[in-house]
């Protein structure tokens, strides 16, 4: 027979706290836009054949908050990392891929993903071939982290 288990005391975790209507975002301070980057900057990399250094400044320094939290500079920063993959050449994709670590590779899959949400003219072929070379090196791992995480570029 089993014994009478009405009392919560052997509950050592308190597992209604981990109910999803009682789930509330981080609440940090307010990511500000990133400092000292613009799109001079930017285009002068491009121009001086640095796609990968341009494309490291981006991602280091993007915004990273909630759906609906800091909308101007993601912005900002997704026109400027879609204008860099834009202008790398399909043969060069791979060795700027290899020179990001794999936090970045994530960033870059964001954007990625990001970019497919609102293709622009010429924009979703370049995105495809940029997907397929992100995941060779990032894996399936690399899609699982960016479509479950809640920050968003």
């Amino acid at each position: 027979m089993s014994k009478n288990t009405s009392s919560s005391a052997f509950r050592l975790v308190d597992v209604d706290q981990y109910n999803e209507d009682n789930y509330k975002d981080e609440e940090g301070e307010p990511q500000s836009p990133p400092i000292g980057i613009d799109e001079n900057t930017v285009v002068s990399l491009i121009n001086a054949g640095n796609s990968t250094e341009a494309l490291k400044l981006l991602l280091q320094n993007s915004p990273m908050a909630p759906k609906g939290k800091n909308e101007q500079a993601k912005e900002a920063t997704f026109n400027l990392v879609i204008k860099v993959l834009l202008a790398v050449n399909k043969s060069q994709m791979d060795q700027v891929i290899a020179g990001l670590d794999k936090a970045l590779v994530d960033v870059l899959m964001k954007y990625i993903y990001r970019g497919f949400e609102r293709p622009s003219e010429g924009s979703s072929a370049i995105l495809l071939v940029w997907h397929e070379k992100v995941h060779a090196a990032g894996g399936v791992g690399c899609i699982v982290r960016v479509l479950t995480d809640r920050k968003r570029v």
